[in-house]
């Protein structure tokens, strides 16, 4: 790629390989040989540098960059891989917080274009190639590695680690991974790697005899989160939540103050307690206190943005990824809380998830301003509109994201809140638009 640009390099890899955030299952491939592949041409780089994997329904993002937090403030060079990007293309790849540099980048794929030519990967693959092959030449000492979609056969899962979580299970993806939680389950178990230990965030009668085959069969010890930690919130404002922490082991209490705002980060936060302590029993350098001290900058320390996410106080503009039922039941549950006098709310979905039953958990006495990431996956927002009205919510469509989050602006009072929802492509969107 004589020449190249880094918008040219993106250009590329955009529109040359196929992108599930564009078009959806098409884009998956139904084993790990392209990655396995890429990878070999690259000397195997996913050996030279210690690893978590971490898979779940939700809240493998917020944990993953938790735990990028921790190994941080320990003194770790730490690598972190998680998707889909918001913004940039390179929050996907970050050394110590830092995306890769767009040079890097422009190398990386200069070097490897023939192979990606005659493997013809997808996009997600050639950047989990791309992520283990910046972590072995940064020589990071632990990489974060967050699944992609499912994790028995998401291109991720060719790491050995140190440890695995898997934060929950509930539906998503359901003509993807299965129709019921213990085939879901059984996907995300598929990341349970021999004597590897695992740690599952939260727990369910559903799902249980699910990870516990898997653990045995693998010989891994099988930990449960809620089993070693409890928490509950004493206060919150827009930057952070104060939480009171108990190690059911010991009955110590802790106290907690994070900038992760969300009410549904209390679970994540006691997954990161668990990992801290097995791995501290491991020989990691890491300890509760540090831990702590980490929780209260994870966005600063990892580049976070999207999750119950304050970019504006006055009027007040809020954004979560949410996009599935058991997300968005913690995120509306919080956005009623929230002090307004009228609430405002830009929306819009991908096509492959059940928009109707979605749409059903929203408010009716929010007004609604309908829109359509540019994405060809996305629900074009002529098919949005009348099946949201139809339902109760009021509101307009608009031709995109930008002009969506324009109007709410202009029709918001100082008093008033906004919020911006459905999926990370609205909310990628949506925040370039709020932020200009």
């Amino acid at each position: 790629m004589a020449n190249a640009t880094y918008q040219s390099t993106l250009d590329y890899l955009f529109g040359r390989l196929p992108m599930f955030s564009r078009i959806g299952k098409a884009a998956l491939k139904p084993d790990l040989t392209n990655t396995i592949k890429l990878c070999s041409a690259l000397s195997d780089p996913q050996h030279n540098f210690k690893s978590i994997h971490i898979a779940g329904t939700n809240g493998k993002g917020s944990t993953s960059h938790s735990l990028a937090a921790v190994f941080q403030q320990a003194g770790y060079k730490t690598g972190l891989y998680t998707s889909p990007h918001l913004v940039d293309f390179r929050e996907r790849i970050r050394i110590n917080g830092e995306p890769v540099s767009q040079q890097w980048v422009i190398d990386f794929v200069a070097r490897i274009k023939p192979v990606i030519e005659e493997v013809e990967p997808s996009f997600f693959e050639i950047t989990v190639a791309m992520a283990f092959q910046a972590f072995a030449d940064e020589g990071v000492e632990m990489a974060i590695v967050e699944t992609g979609l499912g994790g028995r056969l998401d291109s991720t899962n060719i790491i050995t680690p140190e440890l695995s979580i898997i934060t929950n299970i509930s539906f998503d993806h359901k003509d993807l991974l299965g129709d019921t939680l213990p085939r879901i389950a059984a996907e995300k178990a598929g990341i349970i790697k021999h004597q590897v230990p695992v740690i599952i965030g939260e727990q369910h009668d559903e799902t249980d005899k699910v990870f516990v085959e898997h653990a045995i069969k693998q010989h891994s010890q099988l930990y449960y989160a809620q089993n070693h930690w409890d928490m509950v919130r004493v206060k919150q404002d827009a930057c952070y939540q104060y939480c009171k922490a108990i190690n059911k082991g010991n009955d110590e209490w802790y106290d907690i103050q994070t900038d992760l705002t969300g009410n549904y980060q209390q679970h994540n936060i006691k997954t990161v307690f668990t990992a801290v302590e097995l791995l501290a029993f491991r020989g990691y350098n890491l300890t509760i206190a540090g831990a702590i001290a980490a929780l209260k900058n994870v966005k600063g320390t990892t580049g976070l943005m999207g999750r119950w996410d304050w970019v504006q106080e006055h009027p007040a503009i809020i954004c979560d990824v949410a996009h599935n039922p058991a997300g968005l039941t913690y995120v509306l549950q919080q956005w009623a809380q929230v002090p307004a006098a009228k609430r405002h709310v830009v929306i819009g979905f991908v096509r492959d998830k059940d928009v109707a039953e979605a749409l059903s958990m929203f408010p009716k006495d929010n007004t609604y301003y309908f829109c359509a990431a540019a994405i060809p996956r996305a629900l074009p927002v002529e098919e949005l509109h009348p099946l949201a009205t139809g339902m109760g919510l009021q509101g307009n469509a608009y031709p995109s994201v930008a002009a969506a989050v324009a109007a709410a602006r202009s029709a918001m009072a100082d008093d008033d809140a906004l919020l911006i929802s459905g999926s990370f492509f609205i909310v990628g969107e949506g925040l370039e638009a709020v932020k200009g």
